[in-house]
């Protein structure tokens, strides 16, 4: 789990956008740029090398009544 302040401040090295925080993938999310950055031991590792490329239903909205 990361501190609510840490995420507040947090933005994506890339575009410099809002991040989103996956706790069951322990990753960061940029939606703008299709990343999503891991945690590991706690710490966000904001590297672009390090990133993992969202896939095309990762990028889509949630339409409603989906678990998701």
């Amino acid at each position: 789990m990361l501190d609510k302040n840490l995420l507040a401040i947090l933005a994506c090295p890339l575009c410099k956008g809002p991040l989103t925080y996956d706790a069951n993938a322990a990753e960061l999310i940029c939606h703008a740029d299709a990343l999503a950055f891991p945690i590991r031991d706690g710490i966000p590792v904001m590297l672009e090398g390090e990133a993992r490329v969202l896939s095309v239903d990762e990028t889509l909205p949630p339409s409603k009544g989906s678990p998701r």
